[in-house]
């Protein structure tokens, strides 16, 4: 029996999870199974409206594919995005139980090891801002979510909460040039190590031309290798996400093409369960700063989930994935 299926599923959030662009209370994900010969890989995508996606078209671009499809053929027919991401997974999944290793070592890449994730503080008010930076002050990573004309209380606010951490923050293109160069002095005053996409995708030339005095990092701007040349000047890293490569496939790509090219390496998610974080975890080896908390913000997540500690999250087992 040959076999690709489509599920939507949901996870509950332990507390409601806030950006600039809105809010979630659950992780709405689609969870893709191929099975051949009696085996079957399995991958998990989160369908993004920023990007023109939703649970809706995403599952009908797989319900399209070819059961038998190859996972080079697959780069060729979807492009980069949710889709293609859970069918890559799955035959990454699919391809090492077949052949009875591990995922790493079919790419080709060192077994991972635990790393250090951020933990993200969603947006809300100074004083909430406060508090959850004071709950999570033991964590050594904080991400802050901002994006708005008046987040200099916010700042104050969290770095007040946690003295010690270390801070980095995500605008998800909220600000423009003005504000940015406002408040990028006061961000170094304040620890921040970088600022992830402070200015709209496709209205950011304003980077090129203003100081950047903290590394700049890539997120809507940045999906695949064809998104590198128009970085140039405007980015220091790039953040690699699963599901805007469209699998692990093209990040592994492009992760060495923008190391090539002279980029920092953060790598990041969406909104998932421990299934969409497994893969990541294979290109999160030397990155500079990774960001694989989704699970942590959960409320339940997948049978066999990631393990996080003090050393930071581990490589998935091969009962969770490949």
């Amino acid at each position: 029996m040959t076999s690709i299926t489509v599920t939507a599923e949901a996870f509950r959030l332990a507390e409601a999870f806030v950006i600039s662009r809105g809010a979630r209370t659950e992780a709405k994900v689609l969870t893709v199974r191929v099975t051949r010969g009696g085996i079957t890989g399995w991958g998990e995508c989160v369908p993004y409206a920023r990007y023109g996606e939703s649970l809706e078209s995403v599952t009908q671009e797989i319900n399209d594919l070819p059961a038998d499809i190859t996972r080079a053929d697959l780069q060729q027919v979807l492009g980069a995005g949710a889709a293609r991401n859970a069918v890559d997974c799955a035959l990454w999944d699919y391809e090492a139980k077949q052949a009875g290793k591990r995922v790493w070592d079919l790419a080709g890449v060192p077994a991972p090891r635990p790393v250090i994730t951020a933990y993200t503080l969603s947006l809300g008010e100074p004083d909430a801002m406060q508090a959850a930076a004071a709950k999570h002050s033991y964590r050594p990573l904080l991400k802050i979510k901002l994006g708005t004309p008046d987040d200099m209380a916010r700042l104050e606010a969290v770095r007040r909460g946690a003295p010690k951490s270390r801070i980095i923050v995500d605008a998800n293109e909220g600000w423009t040039a003005e504000v940015y160069a406002d408040l990028a002095p006061h961000l170094l005053r304040l620890g921040v190590e970088l600022v992830e996409q402070p200015l709209p995708a496709g209205d950011d030339d304003m980077l090129s031309e203003i100081a950047r005095p903290l590394p700049v990092c890539a997120d809507e701007a940045c999906h695949d290798r064809a998104s590198l040349p128009a970085l140039r000047g405007k980015y220091d890293m790039v953040n690699i996400k699963l599901d805007k490569t469209g699998g692990l496939t093209e990040a592994l790509a492009l992760r060495d093409a923008a190391r090539s090219e002279g980029y920092g390496i953060m790598i990041g998610c969406m909104v998932g369960s421990s299934l969409a974080m497994a893969p990541a975890m294979v290109i999160a080896q030397g990155a500079a700063v990774v960001d694989l908390d989704a699970p942590l913000l959960l409320a339940e997540d997948r049978e066999h989930a990631l393990t996080y500690d003090d050393a930071g999250v581990h490589a998935p087992s091969a009962a969770l994935w490949g």
